[in-house]
């Protein structure tokens, strides 16, 4: 036996653990098996206990063995190095080695060590009674270094065969006895280590061991003490128990695998760290949670708001240009070129607006813009008529008495050719050329007046743009008459007598633009649909008769004029004729002695309705010019102001009536049509004619809105004075059988037609018809009653100061033969043909001739009108057109007024110049067949020096599109 070595089984296999291999009996020979070490915690760390110098030390009595493989590989240098890298023990750890170093009492019982390692709270013991008692099942390496290793290679090559044991506080204990060795002696960083020798083991526990030669058996992890509570603060275990903490972590169940080193470490943790941390991290989680659904509900509302806005502006500036600051505007078409320009609030100053408030928004989802307390912006879209359509609204409300929202449009001939709003004072057709101040947008006579008797707040540009004007807005339309250049200029404002109702407290501007592919579909698109609503089988030939057979309009400019005989003479000369249609008999309003009377003169008339009779048997229709204005001199007056039928003053009590001119009436009274009492007084009146003289129909003259009482005020308060004219037409549509009004603001209700306004009877007086029958059609009035050929009165030859209205003239003497000539021609292609002078007044047989030879053209013309009269009650469109409805965009057919077409069936282009003729023709695309000679012409071209002798006039007649030559 070598020395040192005992008898008894326990000592070998004790001295064998220190030697950290199994120890095998060859006869008296121990030979140890050359087995790298292993460390429970890392297995990856190999090293050779033989290397360590304190083993020498520690077993001085083990013989000597074979130190062939004593020597660290460099494999598990390697090792040793990541080992240190890896688990380089703390401050705190070192220390409780320190401690934990000492003498273990071989003496000590395996029932203590089975008790010590129970999983259950214990009383605390001290340090050095737990110490003892410790049982280890596993060897971890030293905290070494690479300096470490080499001093412990170079100690190791200076001692023979001697061995010692390390462990670093985790090292298996010994079942039985066990001693405390000698301190080695080690550099002064090297940690004191626990040293022990165990010669307990069985050989059954040998061959166990042997089996697992890489891995150590697990032994039970020691409960961690629970936490503890001192002085109401509470400890945990960490703070006192040191002993199952480092246990703990030398408690590893895998070598080489880093997630059960994880995993052992947080078991490790106490269990109410980490239910305290669970519940921490649970009420973060939540937290975190909560703040994300609502910053998701924020996103998503925040982004559904942008969407709709954002879809708002695109549907605004996908076509619409509008700078909030200098608030310049432009409308732009598909291909992002310009349509209409413009400058919107050109009464404010420049400067940043402002979103509105809430409580400022619509409903409607408009866009809304403040300046700064001024007025405000709304932008929206608009229904649209078609598909093919865009529109969009703008209103502007101003928020002080004296701010006029104004927006103005370049009307230059470069931004397209401009028509509508009525009949200029200066009769130009197209509008960009006119030069009108600013002034209300109301009827009125253009003798004095800016505007005509018929207005529609309706705005067309060649480009395919149209602006329609709201009819509640108090509009003031000013052309070219600032320093901005050629503009039209819509204002919102107030004033004494058009727009002294207020229909809101502030003025305001409404208005809608329209955009289209060309102009004529736009313009389609937008005209009053359907004229049929309530139309009678008698109103339907009334519009026959208008246009089959003259007006004949009785010449009377004075009262003793218009007398029984006057009219049966007149009819008598018309029976004469033989070439011309019996038709309508007119007669003025002369026919009562006193405007306002409503009964026959009966000293002028004392046998008017046997007159009457016979005139039917004849076969004319009768019709009275009937008015709303009742002269303060008729019987009828008193009675009126003593029923409160009439218009009175404003500011004042209802029995004061606001007195007003009309025509040859120096002092008038205006019935209240808002009056319900009024209309069966009228009726009754009108009745009682009716009773004595067979009435066809009537003729209602309503003047102008300048006829209407300077300080009006009606039961039912007006947005304007033109408004007057829309109640009269709807309360009386189912009483009175009207076939022609005097001024409209609104397409009267067939068969009723517009009369065109009096006109000089002169050159010019001629020329102007052509441009207001193209104005009207063009603003919506589809039937329309030129006035008498020849024209309705006479202007004087001196120079006048003041020009009056056209009441204050005498009916024109026979006019000039040639112009009477070329004002026949031009009316033979008109919807209605009127007379006040007869043809043969002038005794010429040329004038008769013409005459004659136009009775027959106008046969062939009654087809087309009757054809395109249908049209216009379908789809509102004229019947009297401008030729760019039949070619929008042929460039040369925008600015003709001197030629129109009928339908789109034939073109009529009428000598209206003194001595000429010939004359300029345009024909549009298409072929067309010549009225005087019947040659075909090939369309979209001028005819140059066309001749027309004073006996012909100029027409064309469409032919079919597959017409060849």
């Amino acid at each position: 036996m070598h020395k040192g070595a005992t008898t008894t089984d326990g000592q070998h296999d004790g001295k064998a653990r220190q030697g950290y291999g199994p120890l095998h009996r060859t006869g008296d020979r121990i030979e140890k098996e050359n087995i790298p070490f292993v460390d429970s915690d890392h297995a990856d760390d190999g090293f050779d206990s033989r290397n360590s110098p304190a083993a020498s030390t520690a077993i001085s009595s083990v013989p000597a063995v074979d130190q062939e493989n004593d020597t660290m590989t460099e494999s598990q240098e390697n090792l040793a190095r990541a080992y240190v890298k890896r688990h380089q023990p703390s401050l705190a750890e070192r220390r409780m080695q320190e401690k934990l170093t000492v003498s273990i009492d071989s003496s000590i019982n395996d029932g203590d060590l089975i008790e010590e390692a129970k999983d259950k709270a214990t009383e605390l013991k001290l340090v050095d009674d737990r110490a003892r008692a410790l049982r280890r099942n596993s060897i971890s390496l030293p905290s070494l270094n690479v300096n470490e290793l080499e001093a412990l290679r170079l100690g190791h090559q200076g001692h023979d065969g001697s061995v010692s044991a390390m462990d670093s506080g985790s090292d298996s204990l010994s079942e039985e006895n066990t001693f405390t060795p000698e301190t080695p002696i080690t550099p002064a960083n090297f940690k004191p280590m626990l040293q022990f020798n165990d010669n307990s083991s069985s050989d059954e526990d040998d061959k166990r061991r042997n089996k697992n030669l890489f891995r150590t058996k697990r032994r039970s992890s020691i409960a961690p003490l629970p936490a503890l509570r001192l002085n109401d603060k509470e400890m945990m275990s960490n703070d006192f128990d040191t002993h199952s903490v480092l246990s703990n972590q030398a408690s590893i169940t895998s070598v080489n695998s880093l997630a059960s080193l994880l995993k052992e470490k947080m078991q490790n943790v106490p269990a109410i760290i980490r239910k305290k941390k669970r519940e921490t991290k649970d009420y973060k989680l939540r937290v975190f949670v909560g703040m994300l659904f609502l910053i998701i509900v924020f996103l998503v509302g925040y982004a559904y708001v942008m969407y709709n806005q954002k879809l708002l502006a695109k549907s605004y500036f996908e076509s619409i240009k509008f700078h909030k600051k200098t608030r310049n505007f432009r409308l732009l078409d598909g291909k992002s070129a310009e349509l209409l320009t413009g400058v919107l609030g050109t009464s404010l100053t420049i400067e940043q607006p402002y979103n509105c408030l809430p409580k400022d928004l619509k409903d409607d989802g408009s866009v809304c813009y403040e300046w700064n307390s001024k007025a405000r912006l709304y932008m929206n879209l608009a229904k649209s008529p078609g598909p093919d359509i865009k529109c969009y609204s703008f209103q502007w409300e101003s928020l002080l008495n004296d701010l006029y929202p104004t927006d103005c449009f370049d009307v230059s001939e470069e931004r397209g050719f401009w028509y509508g709003g009525g009949l200029t004072k200066g009769i130009e057709y197209i509008l960009g050329k006119a030069s009108i101040p600013a002034g209300p947008f109301v009827t009125g006579d253009i003798n004095t007046h800016q505007w005509g008797n018929a207005l529609k707040r309706y705005f067309l540009n060649s480009r395919g743009v149209a602006i329609q004007v709201d009819e509640k807005t108090p509009l003031y339309i000013s052309v070219n008459t600032d320093s901005g250049g050629r503009r039209l200029c819509l204002q919102g404002r107030n004033d004494k007598f058009a727009f002294v109702n207020h229909q809101t407290r502030f003025p305001e501007l409404k208005y809608t633009i329209c955009s289209g592919p060309d102009m004529k579909t736009l313009h389609n698109g937008l005209m009053q649909k359907s004229l049929w609503d309530g139309l009678t089988e008698r109103d339907n030939d009334v519009i026959k008769s208008l246009l089959r057979e003259p007006v004949w309009q009785i010449p009377a400019s004075k009262q003793e004029d218009l007398t029984e005989m006057a009219i049966y003479n007149y009819t008598e000369s018309i029976i004469a004729l033989g070439y011309l249609r019996l038709g309508h008999v007119l007669v003025n309003e002369f026919w009562q002695r006193t405007i306002g009377d409503f009964r026959l003169d009966a000293e002028r008339f004392p046998t008017l309705d046997e007159t009457v009779n016979i005139l039917h048997r004849r076969g004319f229709r009768v019709s009275f010019m009937i008015q709303p204005f009742i002269s303060t001199e008729s019987t009828n007056f008193r009675e009126a102001v003593a029923k409160k039928l009439l218009i009175y003053e404003r500011e004042s009590e209802r029995s004061i009536p606001a007195l007003t001119r009309y025509k040859s009436t120096t002092s008038a009274g205006v019935l209240d049509v808002t009056n319900n009492a009024s209309i069966p007084w009228l009726a009754e009146k009108l009745k009682k004619i009716s009773e004595t003289v067979e009435i066809d129909s009537y003729f209602v003259d309503f003047g102008t809105a300048f006829n209407i009482p300077r300080y009006y005020q009606c039961s039912q308060t007006l947005v304007n004075p033109d408004e007057y004219k829309n109640y009269f037409m709807e309360r009386f549509e189912g009483t009175l059988s009207i076939f022609g009004v005097s001024s409209a603001i609104s397409v009267p209700r067939p068969p009723s037609f517009l009369s065109l306004p009096p006109v000089n009877s002169s050159w010019s007086g001629l020329q102007s018809i052509i441009p207001t029958m193209l104005s009207y059609g063009i603003i919506g009035f589809p039937f329309l009653m030129p006035g008498p050929v020849g024209g309705d009165f006479v202007l004087p030859t001196q120079q006048l100061k003041k020009m009056y209205s056209y009441y204050s003239f005498e009916l024109p003497p026979l006019p000039d033969k040639e112009l009477y000539i070329r004002w026949l021609q031009l009316a033979t292609f008109l919807p209605v043909l009127r007379f006040t002078h007869l043809p043969s007044e002038y005794r010429d047989d040329t004038v008769t001739a013409i005459a004659k030879e136009l009775a027959d053209v106008r046969q062939r013309v009654l087809p087309l009108l009757e054809r395109f009269s249908s049209i216009a009650m379908d789809e509102g469109l004229p019947i009297i057109r401008p030729l760019w409805m039949l070619d929008s965009t042929d460039v040369n057919c925008f600015s003709i007024d001197d030629e129109f077409s009928i339908g789109d069936g034939m073109i009529v282009a009428p000598v209206l110049e003194r001595g000429e003729t010939v004359r300029e023709v345009y024909l549009p695309q298409g072929v067309w067949k010549d009225g005087i000679d019947e040659s075909l012409r090939k369309g979209s071209r001028w005819i140059h020096n066309y001749h027309v002798p004073q006996n012909k006039v100029a027409y064309f007649i469409k032919m079919p599109d597959n017409t060849r030559f």
